[in-house]
């Protein structure tokens, strides 16, 4: 009989819940912060050094975060990310901003007004200024800032002792952040930081001072307010910046969106197609799982950078995973005749632990990347953590709620078809199978058989991977070898001689490393040397008035490209040491060390194809490594869980053919999720190669290569691997006993 109060149920909860979402999808999309990659703006990190013998304290940080909080208010830029890093470091990140060169030089000026004489001696300083007391105003129709001083007689005794003195003598000049031994009055080389130098003819017993000179509205406004914010306690010197313009963040957000969406419907059409119900329910969950995702990461205030909605996207591979290790084990149940509601619970119950433990490695992985990585990698990190948290909410507990009531319903009971299952493939209850004994379309290849091939084959690549290595290296970008990275926005790609041109033009002499395509007509360039800030904006205005945008530009000086290439190595060991000790504690060490192997063999595959095709190795392409640990080791888990339950079956093994049985047994059953879990992936990735951004290009070419490569090693690597440590065991200690023999009864569940 079928319960329709279940099938209402069913549709009446998704009718709420996509009701839900379709109200406020566009609410949440539209109050999710964009990082600087997706809107332009830029990014700098400032080494903080003392003006004088003091400390760097927390408490000088600190003030060094107000003084640039308040200045970055004078800019008018909505949520500004300014956050202490280390013991000596500060990090600004101001999406949106559009005038770029400003910006960078109203947060790096010392703003420190002085008053000096004929003589450049210091008579007063902005210390002398009321707090608050600076505002833009006009004299004689012209822009003027006027200052409110803290004491009326000293200003008189100041003005009356300079006018007493004979032209041109007579002026007092002010400066903002004039520089002792560079900047002086008598040189018109070296005023570049003097605003005025009014003569003084005449004795002032005024606190009001008007600051005169050749400024235009803004500013004035913008010197007002400069002077209000208050000098900065400390000198700021950059260590690492990088600029994108507006015009390459909107086309990165439309770029990646699209490819996004392509990815996504393509993940959905083949649920339906391979899964049939389930794979319904799957779309619908996974439809959840963006949701809930997006949602979460509005209730955070976090900022979404393009590899973040990279993250989101590859999320979907991940949530899809959990549908698929639980749909497989349904229909591993159905084949053995039992019934649709006995099926489904034994293969719900038998995923979970499959399932979570699949998760918790990855997510291992994601939180070392959040803790080491930077800026938009640490986006990247955030959105993968929220990902994996969401799909295993909606995966596990979503997918089960639906199934249940269409299961409970009775609905399902003689449409096994509903499920992907032909009825010539189930068995009858009375033949009394096990899951060791079900066959599968793999059931002719003998994996255990050719180990020493696929040992050879690992071997040989990596001989080879460590003589390319030797003779091309890495092709590392300025991440690990500083420098600076200039991206132009042009119609046809430039040569190296057009770009040394055009940088001659900007005046701007340095060394060029490459010239390279970067996709649309673009050209990147990367220098040896580390442009300055004054060069940067020379550049970006001479590309702007010749070329219509202003160039991407980022820079990172040698100290912090070595502190990166260390992070990044110390990224990788802990996340292995880490996946170490949590098979060890869920499986055995027998276990946990070839996986690592396996990840080591997939990590340096994935440089040596970087290697040969002379692919730059930046930062994000440690976050494309640490990404296939965690997907690799979630294959590997998956083929272990299955050996581990495998073993079950039998109490006491003998012989290493026995221990071969199951591991070929265990890949053979594992082998369709395997193909259609990385299947999901990679058309995702594929999508985000073919259609998204330039700027994640090389991001989506390391995952694609890793995927591929992580499939091969868990299954044909890991688990052979764990073999041959098992028959040693074996041939030491003689019999193994394996854990209880897992009851499979099948009475009273058809």
């Amino acid at each position: 009989m079928v319960k329709r109060s279940r099938i209402v149920a069913f549709f009446l909860i998704a009718l709420l819940i996509f009701a839900a979402m379709g109200t406020t999808s566009k609410g949440i999309l539209k109050d999710i912060k964009l990082g600087l990659d997706l809107q332009g703006g830029f990014e700098v990190l400032y080494k903080v050094k003392p003006l004088s013998g003091e400390k760097i304290t927390p408490d000088v940080l600190r003030a060094t975060v107000s003084s640039l909080e308040r200045r970055v208010n004078v800019l008018g830029v909505s949520e500004p990310n300014i956050q202490i890093e280390g013991k000596d470091r500060i990090r600004v990140q101001l999406a949106g901003v559009k005038d770029q060169n400003n910006a960078r030089e109203i947060l790096s000026t010392q703003a420190k007004l002085s008053f000096r004489d004929y003589n450049d001696k210091e008579m007063m300083t902005g210390a002398d200024l009321k707090e608050g007391g600076a505002k833009q105003t006009f004299q004689d129709n012209k822009p003027v800032v006027e200052v409110t001083l803290k004491d009326v007689n000293k200003f008189k005794e100041i003005t009356q002792k300079i006018s007493s003195m004979e032209r041109p003598t007579n002026v007092l000049a002010i400066w903002l952040d004039f520089e002792e031994g560079k900047d002086s009055i008598k040189d018109t080389s070296s005023q570049d930081n003097m605003i005025s130098a009014p003569a003084v003819s005449e004795v002032f017993n005024t606190n009001k001072v008007y600051i005169t000179g050749q400024f235009k509205l803004e500013e004035a406004k913008e010197l007002a307010a400069l002077l209000n914010a208050g000098a900065l306690p400390v000198d700021l010197k950059e260590k690492y910046s990088t600029s994108v313009g507006a015009q390459f963040g909107a086309g990165a957000l439309n770029d990646t969106v699209f490819a996004g969406i392509i990815g996504i419907a393509l993940v959905f059409i083949f649920m339906l197609v391979y899964y049939r119900f389930p794979g319904f329910i799957a779309v619908v969950t996974l439809s959840i799982y963006l949701f809930l995702t997006l949602l979460v990461f509005d209730w955070m205030n976090a900022v979404l950078t393009l590899p973040g909605i990279a993250a989101l996207v590859l999320g979907v591979g991940m949530a899809v995973d959990a549908n698929i290790i639980t749909y497989e084990r349904i229909r591993d149940e159905l084949k053995l005749g039992r019934s649709v509601k006995a099926a489904y619970k034994e293969g719900t119950k038998n995923s979970l632990a499959t399932i979570t433990d699949a998760n918790l490695t990855t997510l291992l992985a994601a939180a070392v990347l959040f803790y080491y990585g930077t800026s938009s990698v640490k986006g990247f990190a955030t959105t993968l953590i929220i990902s994996i948290l969401m799909s295993f909410i909606t995966a596990v507990y979503g997918t089960r709620l639906f199934m249940s009531l269409w299961v409970n319903s009775g609905f399902l009971d003689k449409r096994t078809g509903w499920f992907g299952v032909k009825k010539k493939y189930i068995h009858d209850l009375s033949e009394k199978m096990d899951l060791m004994s079900l066959p599968t379309r793999f059931d002719k290849i003998d994996f255990v058989k050719h180990r020493k091939v696929f040992y050879g084959i690992s071997i040989g690549v990596t001989i080879i991977g460590i003589i390319f290595l030797l003779v091309f290296r890495l092709n590392l970008g300025i991440d690990f070898t500083s420098g600076t990275r200039i991206e132009i926005a042009s119609k046809n790609v430039l040569t190296t001689q057009q770009v040394k041109t055009e940088m001659g033009k900007a005046g701007i002499d340095i060394d060029i490393k490459d010239v390279r395509p970067a996709g649309k007509g673009n050209t990147v360039v990367r220098t040896v040397g580390v442009l300055d800030k004054q060069e940067i904006a020379e550049l970006k205005d001479h590309f702007k008035k010749d070329y219509g945008a202003e160039p991407n530009v980022s820079t990172v000086s040698p100290t912090v490209g070595k502190e990166l290439a260390k992070n990044a190595m110390k990224a990788l060991a802990i996340a292995s040491i880490g996946i170490i000790l949590y098979v060890s504690i869920r499986f055995e060490w027998r276990m946990a060390v070839p996986a690592v192997v396996a990840l080591i063999h997939d990590a340096f595959f994935i440089i040596t194809i970087f290697s040969l095709l002379r692919l730059e190795v930046d930062i994000t392409f440690i976050a494309a490594v640490l990404t296939i640990v965690g997907y690799s080791i979630n294959d590997t888990i998956v083929t272990f869980d299955r050996i581990r339950e495998n073993m079950r079956f039998s109490r006491k093994i003998k012989t290493a053919e026995e221990l071969e049985n199951i591991v070929n047994i265990s890949i053979r059953q594992t082998l369709t999720r395997s193909i259609n879990t990385v299947l999901t992936v990679l058309i995702t990735v594929i999508a985000l190669m073919i259609f998204g951004s330039e700027a994640i290009r090389n991001f989506s070419i390391a995952l694609f290569i890793g995927l591929i490569c992580g499939v091969y090693s868990s299954l044909l690597i890991a688990s052979q691997f764990w073999l041959d440590l098992k028959i040693r065991e074996l041939k030491k200690k003689g019999p193994l006993n394996t854990a209880k023999e897992k009851k499979q009864s099948l009475e009273g569940q058809v």
